[in-house]
């Protein structure tokens, strides 16, 4: 059952609240809204006659009669998300605060093209909707994140390295034929830090690196997604120092992920004879004391935090977070702190925290199910 959401611009906003935990009660919602509490519980009935709210249980005092506590309606909706990967696709539903539901990875060969890719996305979705949700439980919109850069105005992907076929491909469009609904099209990157923002309480201008197969960066900025015109964050393709010159996916050459994405060491693996499958592998292989591996990630992260030394700089960030595939491989982590750490000035990095990232390998997910409501509410 496919549903828009039925509120009016107040209405939303008070939903908003409640769903993103930051409100549990009417009172909480007059204290943050600042509307009278008369028209808060106006609103707040109409909310629960539309099946959106319900009021349960008694909630935190704040002096006086504990209040009863707002809660989402398990009838209220639920969100379709996907993370779209090189090979495999991550995908979930979650309600409307952004809870997981039900999430579930399957073989997914992006490069087979937008077409059959999408439509492999819509058949998942439809079978975990039958499966998981209740008839009566309508969607209310449908997300996925892109390993490519992505035109926000357009929501089309633009001249994506790894993904032939894609350039220019109206996603939200195709998507649009199947749900006639709210759809989020975005770079799989910014889905990362808009799920990781959540899990860095009282950082508002945070760095997310996603250090896979490729790599990327998303960037919040005052608590807010920042896409710029739709490449903000994207260091992908910034070039690097080398001795030698290696041409990158693009066509370009001495890109960064060129030499520090998870593709380009699992290729100089190769070289050295030694086979894997994914840049997860190369994890294990750090752990097992492969010294190979070990040097190809350490120059990776020197690489990586060369090219943060001038964004950390500029931007100041409170966190850079570092996420994806590679992230669980310390030498990484340890080699950008420090290349930034030598390079920065003592300002830019006397607070800086470098850290793995918090969210989880969901990350995108939930970023997803966040940015999703906001456009259903919209």
């Amino acid at each position: 059952m496919d549903q828009r959401l039925p509120v009016s611009g107040a209405q939303g906003d008070l939903l908003r609240l409640v769903a993103t935990g930051q409100a549990e009660s009417r009172a909480d919602l007059a204290r943050l809204s600042g509307l009278a509490a008369s028209s808060v519980s106006l609103r707040v009935e109409e909310l629960i006659a539309l099946g959106l709210l319900g009021e349960e249980g008694s909630g935190t005092s704040r002096g006086g009669r504990r209040p009863r506590r707002l809660r989402l309606s398990p009838s209220a909706g639920v969100l379709a998300v996907a993370d779209l990967g090189a090979h495999h696709a991550r995908l979930g539903l979650l309600d409307l605060s952004g809870t997981p539901l039900v999430i579930e990875e399957r073989p997914c060969e992006i490069a087979r093209g937008p077409e059959a890719t999408l439509d492999l996305l819509s058949d998942a979705f439809d079978e975990l909707l039958a499966v998981h949700v209740a008839d009566d439980v309508p969607l209310r919109g449908v997300g996925t994140g892109i390993p490519g850069p992505v035109d926000p105005a357009t929501r089309r992907v633009v001249t994506p390295s790894r993904m032939p076929g894609w350039n220019n491909f109206p996603v939200a469009e195709h998507l649009g034929l199947r749900y006639d609904l709210p759809i989020l099209v975005e770079n799989d990157a910014n889905l990362m830090a808009a799920g990781e923002a959540r899990h860095w309480p009282g950082c508002d201008n945070l760095m997310v690196l996603k250090a896979g197969t490729g790599i990327g960066c998303g960037v919040i900025v005052n608590g807010h997604l920042h896409r710029g015109r739709g490449a903000a964050g994207d260091i992908s393709h910034v070039r690097v120092r080398s001795d030698s010159s290696v041409l990158c996916a693009c066509g370009h050459p001495d890109c960064l992920e060129a030499y520090a994405s998870g593709a380009a060491l699992m290729s100089a693996l190769a070289d050295s004879g030694i086979k894997v499958a994914r840049p997860a592998d190369i994890v294990g292989l750090v752990n097992d004391a492969i010294p190979e591996a070990t040097s190809l990630v350490r120059g990776a992260g020197r690489r990586i935090g060369e090219v943060l030394t001038v964004l950390v700089n500029f931007f100041n960030p409170d966190v850079i977070a570092v996420g994806g595939s590679l992230s669980a491989a310390e030498p990484l982590i340890t080699a950008i702190r420090a290349a930034v750490y030598e390079r920065c000035l003592p300002l830019a990095t006397r607070d800086l925290e470098i850290a793995p990232a918090r969210a989880g390998r969901d990350a995108a997910l939930l970023g997803a199910g966040a940015l999703l409501l906001e456009a259903a509410l919209a």
